[in-house]
């Protein structure tokens, strides 16, 4: 079975939740006034999404690049994996506002890199993303 199709749409996925988490988790505890913030660490899934993300994008972006030879793909994805990667090590650092966006534009270099790899190798009809 080839890969590169189910890891397009997995690594696009995880930086689309990313990106919801980072939008809806403070408003989830503003409405249920903190009663769960004691039991949701957004430290530690802001990582274990990015634990995800990055080998997976990696793969997909390099299996990308092989088959369809557009580095500028394979460069924004790897700035939006870098962008997330940043905010999440200095994330003690920055304001709240300051880490949702930068949070939302690295999963959207991410999310358009996946989504334009995926659009290139169907413009190209090769058969990286025939299943066997």
């Amino acid at each position: 079975m080839k890969t590169h199709p189910i890891t397009d749409k997995f690594a696009a996925g995880l930086s689309i939740a990313c990106a919801l988490h980072c939008l809806l988790v403070p408003s989830f505890l503003i409405v249920t006034s903190g009663a769960l913030a004691l039991s949701i660490d957004n430290e530690l899934i802001h990582w274990a999404i990015l634990f995800l993300a990055i080998p997976i994008s990696v793969y997909a972006l390099i299996t990308g690049v092989s088959n369809h030879n557009d580095y500028g793909v394979f460069l924004v994805g790897l700035a939006g994996l870098g962008v997330l990667t940043a905010t999440a090590l200095s994330e003690s650092f920055l304001t709240e506002t300051s880490v949702i966006i930068f949070t939302l534009m690295g999963s959207a270099l991410v999310v358009y890199a996946h989504t334009k790899n995926f659009q290139l190798c169907k413009e190209l009809d090769c058969d990286c993303h025939d299943v066997v």
